[in-house]
């Protein structure tokens, strides 16, 4: 808890010092820019009202000059004032104001100034000169380095040439440089202080907190060893408490429960055979859910790096993808829940749910969704959907069957890659297989493929490996149905096929 806390007033700390450090002299040029707007507004206003009233008096050489009231005077000197002002004003080119803040300014070295702007040329007290905002018609602000007097000033510059009015206003930087500086140091300087405070005072609360947990823990360690006798002195009713007291009552329950179980222990070993039995199931079942969930991963993984790779830019198809998708992952959950069913199905506890499907709608099906495995295992695909057959059977678990056959022959396809799905049309049933060109499986492990968890010897594993989960399916699944099935080796590869009843056989027009 102390950590946490310190972790928390340091990162705290040092996220404001950061933010002071990046932002904070920003925050004060923006201000300041803010400041000379705000003074040219006034200004403006005042020598707006000035021309106005047409206060003039003659010079000594008895030229008319503008001249401020007295009220104007006193609101520029408020002006310059509050805001470190220093201002410069020029009428008919004519100067009719300057008044500084600063003690190393005067009335020479500002006309230097001014005359800078005026004549771009001609800037010789200027090391540096940024301009950084712009108000079109009206004036600029630049960002100045005075190399004089090794300073950073903003100047508003505002000029008439064709009348001969100016307006110059300048505040000083390096006043606001240093209050960042020193507000930063202040900052981590009273923030070590104020975390190392916290961290003192921290401690010593947290140990009232510290010190019951313990002898709970205490309490908590004889329990697991089988003492209950250690009860916890309950001294207060807020939290620790209250769990003091859970603590004790849980002491009481646990004491009179391991009486019970031991009194159960007699039972629990009659009922170990049959627990075996169970976790077999459960580690059969899952590994008919690893095997079975390879499928749709793969082919949502394919289209996924489709999309992402662009592999086809028009929306139809990407779409089609999306769908794809969309559809695997919801086979994916439904494959869960059927292979509970089948599950249950090879031990005599569900039945197989009889429709009437047309097999090669759902063959076509199968085929365009593991259309990025064929590309990628460069497979040729072979089937003739002319025809429409409606089959009576469970589709789903007919849907699984093709679906082992459609990715075996896919995965283990060699010589010419080649797949071919046949729908053939017997007396009163349908035979659906198959083909995949390779090399055909050896004699003695035609009938040792169908079972569960069987795999080759390790010299075949390359050619005919695999867990053994996906045919003992496919056997489960015929069994339930009490159809035919079975594998047939050719000279240049192996089909696998199935038989259904057949309902309708009709042409496509």
């Amino acid at each position: 808890m102390v950590l946490l806390m310190l972790i928390a007033v340091f990162g705290t700390i040092a996220i404001t010092w950061v933010l002071n450090k990046t932002l904070l002299e920003k925050y004060y040029m923006y201000s300041k820019m803010e400041t000379l707007d705000e003074a040219y507004q006034v200004i403006a206003e005042v020598m707006d009202a000035a021309k106005t009233e047409a206060v003039t008096e003659e010079n000594e050489q008895g030229e008319k000059i503008l001249s401020f009231s007295d009220e104007a005077l006193l609101k520029l000197e408020i002006l310059m004032t509050r805001n470190d002002l220093t201002v410069f004003l020029m009428h008919n080119w004519k100067a009719v104001y300057y008044k500084t803040t600063f003690n190393d300014q005067n009335y020479i070295q500002f006309m230097d100034r001014l005359a800078g702007y005026i004549f771009p040329g001609n800037k010789p007290s200027l090391n540096s000169t940024e301009k950084i905002k712009s108000i079109d018609g009206l004036y600029d602000i630049y960002f100045v380095y005075d190399k004089r007097i090794s300073s950073n000033f903003l100047e508003l510059f505002q000029s008439d040439t064709e009348h001969g009015n100016f307006i110059l206003i300048r505040t000083n930087m390096e006043s606001l440089q240093e209050n960042v500086d020193i507000a930063n140091t202040f900052l981590a300087y009273a923030g070590v202080f104020v975390a190392l405070i916290i961290s003192v005072l921290l401690f010593f609360a947290t140990r009232s907190f510290v010190r019951p947990v313990e002898q709970l823990s205490g309490i908590a360690k004889r329990m697991s060893r089988l003492d209950f006798d250690v009860k916890y002195e309950v001294t207060s009713n807020d939290e620790i408490g209250e769990l003091g007291r859970s603590i004790n009552l849980l002491s009481e329950k646990l004491e009179e429960t391991i009486s019970d179980l031991k009194s159960a222990n007699n039972q629990l070993q009659t009922d170990i055979e049959q627990k075996v039995r169970m976790d077999e199931m459960r580690k059969e079942f899952l590994s008919n859910v690893t095997h079975e969930l390879k499928t749709p991963i793969a082919l949502i993984q394919g289209y996924a790096e489709g999309l992402k790779d662009n592999i086809s830019e028009d929306e139809q198809s990407r779409e089609f993808y999306c769908d794809v998708i969309i559809d695997e992952a919801y086979k994916m959950n439904k494959l869960v829940q059927k292979l509970l069913t089948l599950n249950q199905l090879e031990f005599g506890t569900q039945m197989v749910e009889f429709g009437r499907f047309n097999v090669v709608e759902l063959i076509r099906s199968l085929l365009d969704s593991s259309e990025i495995l064929m590309k990628q295992n460069e497979i040729q695909m072979i089937f003739d959907d002319r025809i429409s057959v409606d089959v009576w059977a469970d589709e789903y678990m007919i849907e699984e069957v093709l679906t082992n056959y459609l990715t075996n022959a896919i995965h283990y396809a060699a010589n010419e890659k080649v797949v071919e799905v046949k729908v053939t049309k017997l007396e009163s049933a349908v035979r659906i297989s198959v083909f995949n060109s390779g090399i055909p499986i050896p004699e003695e492990e035609l009938e040792k493929i169908w079972m569960k968890f069987y795999k080759v010897d390790k010299a075949r594993t390359r050619e005919y490996g695999g867990s053994g989960i996906g045919l003992s399916i496919v056997k489960a699944i015929m069994e339930a149905h009490n159809k035919p099935y079975g594998v047939i080796n050719h000279s240049n590869g192996v089909e696998f096929w199935i038989e259904l009843d057949a309902e309708v056989d009709r042409r496509k027009k």
